[in-house]
């Protein structure tokens, strides 16, 4: 995954309470089993007029005018604020693999729910938790001003405003690390290749019997 130290980008306010992962993106495009293909139906019922199905184009669709995404103003937005308890409902990595997809890099809400936050970090997108008055505060600024754009700031852990008002947000050390490294699980466990190597071959040699007829 890519590696995340900052980034400055136009905001997307969806006003909207728990926002299910379902609504992020529906269930029928869960058949795909490829990691890519999600960001043309990230948020599809909202953003369409017609119901999408798998293999659509996208282009072709009618689009809803009213719904945020399509709006002129917030076209190539990269930081989602949203409200309390965001990417609620059922477990789906589909889910910040659409908001990524699309171009999202950050979300900023006053809270989401654990198991999407945790996909959210394993796919290197990062939800950062400000204070609901702040949240407040940044909805009124991101509505009043046109092209309103806020730095994010992993290493020092900072939401940096055009005013220069700044908020600092927790994030655990792993989780952070892993971001600024842009490693996944695998690739942070690929990191220790040679010691598992190591002790692999330690490993068989104490217990030869163990190996099977391709490892000899």
């Amino acid at each position: 995954m890519q590696a995340f130290t900052t980034h400055k980008g136009l905001v997307l306010p969806l006003d909207r309470e728990n926002v299910d992962t379902d609504l992020i993106i529906p269930k029928q495009f869960m058949k795909s089993v490829r990691r890519t293909g999600f960001g043309a139906h990230l948020f599809d019922e909202l953003r369409y007029l017609d119901h999408g199905e798998p293999g659509m184009n996208a282009e072709n669709r009618p689009q809803n005018p009213d719904f945020i995404l399509n709006q002129a103003r917030y076209q190539q937005a990269s930081i989602l604020l949203g409200r309390r308890n965001f990417g609620c409902g059922s477990s789906r990595e589909h889910a910040p693999w659409a908001l990524q997809q699309y171009g999202f890099k950050a979300l900023i809400a006053p809270s989401y729910a654990d198991i999407f936050s945790n996909n959210c970090l394993k796919n290197g997108l990062l939800p950062i938790v400000l204070p609901e008055p702040v949240i407040d505060q940044l909805f009124e600024a991101v509505t009043r001003t046109s092209g309103y754009a806020l730095t994010v700031d992993l290493v020092q852990q900072q939401v940096l405003a055009p005013d220069a008002a700044t908020w600092t947000f927790e994030i655990d050390a792993y989780s952070k690390e892993a971001l600024l490294q842009g490693l996944d699980e695998i690739g942070q466990t690929l990191t220790h290749a040679d010691e598992i190597r190591a002790f692999e071959a330690r490993h068989f040699s104490r217990h030869p019997w163990l190996r099977t007829q391709g490892d000899r």
